[in-house]
């Protein structure tokens, strides 16, 4: 799924690699405190002055218009954006944070917004900003702790696409079903097909196993009215009936070989039509769209069966404000400027970008294809994952597991009384 976690090493805290004195105190910076924490404040007027941000990945064509835009609003300000490689992001940001010598602002993967707010990296989110302009969960993937420390900016879920040429030959008119039990049941009709009237089909499906497994197997335990994590006790609960359940749903792909359990290209596969069905981000239409435009009527997009109730996962990319910020009122200004909703839509419609912001989609383009409405109907159920400093040491410990779960070499009871182990034994974190 595009951005939601950029593949990166297993994150770690930049913190440990600077002196024994700065450790002492959180990395040079003063421990939290409700003055650390107030909301920043715009002033009126235009910005002026030099604004640094950082963006992410390859050069961004859509961004440095907008910027230009920007700097004719406001004929004082200079704004300079740097690209940064994903790969390198987290351990620049990090270490930026943690030696005191960040930009003013800059785009950050929605995972690493606790780590880093931990490490006291951001200004909170000021109040002029409104929660309600944005989905929810999207929302959501700015706090730490019950404070906002930036505003979402891309946002990204994955749906379910689907091949209408090969369904269709199974029997299924329209969509699959929308619920679990349904679905799974569309699923065996579809693999029934293989080799037979679908001569190029080996499965129906294609469920990701290994690394970010767990982008995609985390909504189904929230579909099932559960969680992983309670924010209230600080505990986790993988021990839980409805981690239980999504780990059966899980398993049962695998052992009825609906599903490979090899590591081999969803997108490609789906592309080649050796798979019918497969759960992936927004960036999974633009290649398909780009690599095999003939192919464009013969597939679509649903949201995410549901179990007692519809969610998904947010993820995407946040824009924060450092506290080492040396113009922070143009850059908290030029995020107010790049989040208004005509402005992320034209980004969206630019970029193939999921915009973050409500409105957005009805004031570009994406209303207009029916392949996004999936998108949007499941931008409106996503949730974050739990905002602890530890996160990516618990989304490791999944992957593992589930890819034991999906080879076959641990069982759902095992699965579940390992993740709760280790989870707890990681801890939360600060």
């Amino acid at each position: 799924m595009h951005i939601t976690r950029p593949p990166t090493r297993t994150l770690q805290i930049a913190c440990a690699t600077v002196a024994a004195a700065l450790l002492a105190t959180g990395c040079g910076r003063s421990a939290d405190s409700a003055d650390d924490n107030a909301p920043a404040k715009i002033s009126s007027g235009k910005a002026k002055g030099k604004l640094v941000m950082w963006s992410m990945g390859d050069p961004d064509k859509a961004l440095l218009s907008l910027a230009k835009k920007f700097e004719q609003q406001n004929p004082d300000v200079q704004v300079q954006i740097t690209a940064v490689p994903w790969d390198a992001a987290h351990d620049k940001l990090t270490t930026s944070i943690a030696g005191g010598n960040t930009p003013d602002m800059s785009l950050i993967g929605s995972t690493w917004m606790a780590e880093m707010a931990a490490m006291n990296g951001f200004q909170a989110t000021p109040a002029s900003f409104q929660p309600s302009v944005f989905f929810p969960g999207q929302w959501d993937t700015t706090k730490y702790k019950n404070t906002s420390y930036g505003v979402p900016f891309i946002a990204d879920t994955s749906v379910i696409y689907y091949r209408t040429d090969i369904t269709t030959k199974a029997g299924i008119k329209g969509a699959p079903a929308g619920d679990w039990a349904g679905y799974l049941k569309d699923l065996k009709a579809i693999q029934a097909t293989a080799g037979k009237q679908n001569p190029k089909l080996r499965h129906a499906t294609h469920v990701l196993t290994g690394f970010n497994a767990w982008l995609f197997w985390l909504p189904m335990v929230w579909q099932q009215g559960g969680d992983i994590y309670d924010a209230g006790t600080k505990k986790f609960t993988f021990d839980s009936p409805a981690v239980a359940k999504a780990l059966q749903y899980y398993s049962r792909i695998f052992k009825d070989k609906l599903s490979p359990n090899d590591k081999s290209d969803q997108g490609q596969n789906f592309q080649s039509g050796l798979i019918a069905t497969v759960q992936q981000g927004a960036s999974t239409g633009g290649n398909l769209h780009l690599n095999t435009p003939q192919l464009d009527s013969k597939w679509q997009t649903m949201p995410l069966p549901k179990g007692t109730q519809s969610a998904g996962l947010a993820g995407g990319s946040d824009l924060a404000v450092f506290k080492g910020a040396k113009n922070a009122d143009a850059a908290w200004k030029f995020v107010k400027f790049l989040t208004d909703p005509k402005n992320l839509a034209a980004y969206g419609d630019a970029t193939g970008n999921l915009p973050a912001a409500v409105q957005s989609w009805s004031e570009g383009k994406l209303n207009q294809n029916p392949k996004m409405a999936a998108f949007e109907t499941q931008l409106k159920v996503t949730k974050a994952p739990p905002a602890i400093t530890t996160w990516q040491q618990v989304a490791d410990a999944i992957d593992s597991e589930l890819e034991k779960l999906a080879y076959g070499k641990a069982t759902v009871a095992q699965v579940e009384q390992t993740l709760q182990s280790k989870a707890t034994s990681i801890g939360t974190g600060r």
